[in-house]
């Protein structure tokens, strides 16, 4: 059931990159800023490499925590492959802010390894696959980003800043901040910050001649 709408997203990657971690920051800022925010159970394998995602509503006057098929607003995917798996959910002309970084699973590269094939799933075709239903999208080199941050776990802090750009999502970017910063040791704090801050200017650069932004 919903009425008033409010800000859809799902968050999706592979088990061990740090997803609930995400979710809780988010959670954070929303409840700092006084936004109402429904998240649904974590569903997949929450073990490395397994698949998992997290529907976020906030906002609105939504009473199921999970997102129908065709009306999320945004996929925020810390994973390529994972952005393109939960695909049917978002709606069209949605928004995509995902990894470029690809994680093969085990089962995958087992099978290619043993027929001596290197025909792994790339980029650019799941690229190809996701403009069908829209041409909002940041592909961005999450990792790369966190290195040169100082903090090659900081990936989750990336996703945050590329999120804070977009000018429909309902937190700003220093809510965002301190939601990420409720949910940090002391010490990686600043790290963090510079990550959230490289992330925000990579979205900026990549989404803001297709859709209405936020300056960095």
């Amino acid at each position: 059931m919903s009425g008033k709408k409010g800000f859809d997203m799902v968050l999706a990657g592979v088990g061990g990159q740090g997803i609930v971690m995400l979710s809780n920051a988010l959670g954070n800022a929303c409840l700092a800023a006084g936004q109402k925010v429904i998240t649904g159970e974590l569903h997949g394998l929450s073990q490395r490499s397994g698949s998992v995602y997290i529907h976020m509503r906030i906002g609105g006057d939504v009473l199921s925590p999970l997102i129908p098929y065709g009306q999320a607003d945004a996929i925020v995917s810390l994973e390529g492959m994972e952005a393109l798996r939960y695909i049917e959910y978002l709606k069209e002309n949605g928004v995509i802010i995902m990894n470029s970084r690809l994680i093969h699973p085990p089962v995958e590269v087992a099978r290619l390894s043993r027929e001596k094939r290197v025909d792994f799933v790339a980029l650019d075709s799941i690229l190809e696959k996701m403009k069908v239903v829209t041409s909002g999208i940041a592909a961005i080199d999450a990792l790369s980003l966190a290195h040169k941050a100082g903090e090659p776990l900081a990936e989750n802090a990336v996703f945050i800043g590329a999120l804070s750009c977009l000018a429909s999502f309902p937190l700003s970017a220093e809510q965002l901040k301190k939601g990420l910063l409720r949910v940090l040791p002391e010490q990686a704090a600043e790290k963090n910050m510079r990550a959230f801050d490289l992330g925000q200017q990579a979205a900026y650069e990549t989404l803001c001649g297709q859709l209405e932004c936020r300056m960095p």
